[in-house]
């Protein structure tokens, strides 16, 4: 089957493997070591990491933070809205979802609480509003007081006040996301401390996750597939400590597909480069990684990006084959699920 067909990614998956919550410790979710040269593979638990790295490897972490995004209002008339922040386009003007889009027209308002409300300024692309809100007091102290955590459709639950903790990363920073990079989520503040230990160098990037990450893939050409923008970030400090590994043979493991994606839109002839843009790129089998040697990544939804991202690095047989693997051996699945690491 051509590698560029979609259904040359589904596998089978019962819905039972589905993770609906988190650990109760992030650390102790089971780890799957692939070894892409040698084809091997291990089954562990996330604190045997550790044990993987070397003096002289160079981590990179995506320190975006996830924002309570989902927010309950009203319109004037009483009738319920809920609207779904998107992305920060000016300080107090937001692009975002809305549902029922047909009561929120342009001009219309929105009460969230009585220091915070919202009006429709103009409509944006497929169906999403331009919101300019205004707030009494901090809009930050507003959106953390009404919002909701949004959890992936596949989570058939609602949030609760736990997730706004175990569904973030212990080094979350930035603020942006609506999704968090979930690679990161079974990282505990001492794992990463005894990873330094060894003498592997820790860096930051930044992509802000947009709801893209959960759209699926309707092509069956993929090739034809659109990936949605993301805003992400590189610094002249990261970018020095990278390249000075490249040049040195060094290794550079990026924890998540989101971290990768942002090393490899800074790509330039095997080096990354520092600044700041939007990327829409989508790494699939037959696209070369110019930056890192290992990955750290969560197990992925059957026909979506992610799984053709890491289909790239490690091989597309390898993958697949892992991937059944894992089914096999019960790991548990997407967001809050187990994690794989593959060298």
């Amino acid at each position: 089957m051509s590698l560029t067909n979609k259904k040359s990614y589904f596998y089978e998956l019962a819905e039972e493997q589905i993770a609906q919550y988190p650990k109760q410790k992030r650390e102790t979710s089971k780890l799957l070591v692939l070894d892409k040269e040698l084809k091997t593979v291990e089954h562990k638990i996330f604190t045997d990491i550790v044990d993987y790295f070397k003096k002289g490897d160079v981590l990179v972490l995506n320190t975006t933070k996830v924002i309570p995004a989902r927010l309950k209002g009203k319109k004037k008339t009483g009738a319920n809205v809920e609207v779904f922040l998107l992305s920060q386009k000016e300080d107090d003007i937001w692009e975002c979802l809305v549902k029922p889009g047909k009561r929120l027209k342009k001009e219309a308002e929105v009460i969230f609480s009585p220091s915070f409300r919202g009006k429709v300024i103009d409509y944006s692309s497929e169906g999403a509003r331009l919101i300019k809100f205004f707030s009494e007091t901090d809009f930050w102290n507003e959106i953390n007081l009404i919002g909701e955590i949004p959890l992936p459709p596949y989570i058939h639950r609602k949030a609760n006040s736990e997730d706004k903790n175990t569904y973030q990363t212990v080094y979350a920073q930035e603020k942006g996301s609506v999704a968090a990079p979930t690679a990161g989520l079974h990282f505990t503040e001492d794992v990463i401390n005894q990873i330094k230990k060894k003498g592997v160098i820790v860096c930051n990037v930044t992509l802000h996750v947009g709801l893209g990450t959960f759209r699926p893939v309707k092509t069956d050409n993929i090739l034809e597939h659109k990936m949605h923008s993301e805003f992400c970030e590189i610094s002249k400090e990261t970018a020095k400590t990278i390249n000075q590994a490249k040049d040195e043979n060094r290794r550079v493991i990026a924890v998540g597909t989101t971290t990768t994606r942002t090393l490899e839109s800074f790509a330039e002839n095997g080096r990354v480069l520092a600044g700041n843009h939007w990327t829409d790129i989508f790494i699939y089998p037959g696209k070369n990684l110019q930056i890192i040697d290992g990955l750290l990544t969560n197990f992925h939804m059957p026909e979506s990006t992610l799984l053709m991202l890491v289909s790239a690095f490690a091989g597309y047989d390898f993958i697949m084959n892992s991937y059944k693997i894992a089914v096999k051996e019960k790991y548990r699945f997407f967001s809050y699920g187990d994690a794989m690491l593959i060298i």
